[in-house]
């Protein structure tokens, strides 16, 4: 095996010298780096406006209850039996502008797209605009003061066999500026 012994004062000074040149190099690359930096500046002017949500009252601030009664066969559960309508008042004081959004907020059902959970598994709740199948958690337009007609209607899973006795579902109406 083959040791190397450097010799002393030899490569020390060669070592300074290659030093000394990395750093004026460097120096000099800092120093062209510093005088690229541009000279002029142009200030940047930002405006906006914040608006407050649409100041609306829906329902006069009270939850809105949607009734399917006491006598939803499990067996008749198909998406179109007992449609409901979901009655609620609309009050806006708009001054800005009449194009709103509304959306339907809530937990997912397990089955389909988009429905509204229950506290049964398989059971959900499709909703709708007019005709318009309304998937939960997403928004749709309209123009104010014409009132949204939305309905209710239970929808099951594909092949299940529902259980009877009491279902509920909760979820909040939210209203905003397109």
């Amino acid at each position: 095996m083959q040791q190397y012994y450097p010799v002393p004062g030899k490569h020390r000074r060669g070592s300074m010298r290659s030093r000394a040149s990395g750093c004026c190099l460097a120096g000099a690359l800092f120093g062209v780096l510093l005088t690229s930096v541009p000279v002029s500046a142009m200030p940047v002017n930002i405006r906006g406006t914040v608006i407050l949500p649409p100041p609306c009252t829906i329902n006069n601030n009270q939850t809105i209850r949607v009734d399917f009664g006491d006598e939803v066969m499990t067996t008749r559960i198909d998406g179109v039996n007992y449609k409901q309508t979901i009655a609620y008042s609309l009050n806006c004081d708009i001054q800005k502008s009449n194009d709103l959004k509304m959306s339907i907020q809530g937990g997912t059902a397990g089955f389909g797209t988009g429905y509204l959970s229950t506290n049964k598994s398989d059971l959900g709740i499709a909703l709708y605009y007019g005709t318009q199948r309304l998937n939960i958690n997403t928004w749709f337009n309209y123009t104010y003061p014409n009132q949204p007609v939305l309905y209710a209607v239970p929808v099951k899973r594909s092949g299940a066999t529902l259980t009877g006795g009491e279902f509920t579902a909760s979820a909040t109406l939210l209203i905003d500026y397109q």
